[in-house]
C-alpha cells in the first residue's frame, strides 16, 4: 500500500479526482494518510474530512519566519509516514530540506505542457492567461517529480488539450483540468504505486 500525503492550497478538484479513483478501484494500492494546505479555508481540507481523511493546515502566517514554516510543515508530513508526497495545487515553495528528505518521492501536477508556461510566477489562472496570450493551439498539463527547481524536475507524464476559439482562462482552465489533469495524475498514482516507474539520469521512466 502506498501511503501518500496530499498538499493542497484551494479547491481540491485534484485530490477528488484522486479520492474518488481509489474508491473506483482506478487507482489501486494506495492510501491517501494525510491532506495538508496552507489554507485554514480550503475547500480540500473538507473534502478530505468527507472522506475519511486526516486533514491538517500548516499556514505561514502562524509562525514566526520561512524557516519555522518549513520545519512545521516537514514535521508534519513525516509524521504521517508517506511514500509519496503529492502537491495537488499546492502554491508554496516547498522547503529544500522536503526536497531532499523526500527525493524522487514527491510530484506535482502543472496546468501546461512544461516546459511552456512554467517556473516562476506561473500558477493557477496565470498559466492559462499565458497561454492564450501567446496563441498557442495546445496545452495541457504535466505531472512532474519535484526537485529544487520550480517545474524542473522529470517529467513523468502529460497530456494535451486543445485550445478552442472564443476560449476564456477560466473555460481553458477547466477543460484542462476535466480532460488533463483529473485523467494522468491518478495514473500516475495507479503506476508509482504498481512499482513501474523508476527515476534515472534526470529522466522518469515507466516500465511496461
Amino acid at each position: 500500500m502506498l501511503k501518500t500525503v496530499v498538499c493542497v492550497s484551494g479547491g481540491g478538484t485534484n485530490l477528488q479526482a484522486l479520492i474518488d479513483g481509489i474508491g473506483q478501484g482506478t487507482i489501486r494500492n494506495v492510501q491517501i494518510v494525510r491532506v495538508i494546505s496552507n489554507n485554514r479555508n480550503a475547500r480540500a481540507l473538507e473534502r478530505a474530512g468527507e472522506a475519511g481523511i486526516d486533514a491538517v493546515c500548516v499556514s505561514p502566517r502562524d509562525y514566526g519566519d520561512r524557516e519555522q514554516f518549513n520545519e512545521a510543515l516537514l514535521h508534519r508530513v513525516e509524521e504521517a509516514g508517506p511514500d509519496l508526497v503529492v502537491l495537488a495545487g499546492f502554491l508554496v515553495v516547498i522547503p529544500p530540506q522536503l526536497i531532499r528528505r523526500y527525493e524522487n518521492r514527491i510530484i506535482n501536477i502543472h496546468p501546461s505542457l512544461i516546459p511552456s508556461f512554467c517556473g516562476k510566477g506561473y500558477y493557477g489562472l496565470k498559466v492559462h492567461e499565458a497561454a492564450l496570450a501567446r496563441g498557442v493551439r495546445v496545452t495541457g498539463a504535466t505531472v512532474h517529480f519535484v526537485d529544487e527547481g520550480t517545474d524542473t524536475g522529470p517529467i513523468l507524464m502529460q497530456k494535451a488539450v486543445a485550445v478552442r476559439d472564443g476560449d476564456t482562462p477560466e473555460t481553458l482552465q477547466r477543460r484542462v483540468m476535466e480532460e488533463a489533469e483529473w485523467v494522468i495524475l491518478p495514473q500516475c498514482l495507479d503506476l508509482i504505486a504498481a512499482g513501474r516507474v523508476t527515476v534515472a539520469d534526470g529522466k522518469a521512466h515507466i516500465a511496461e
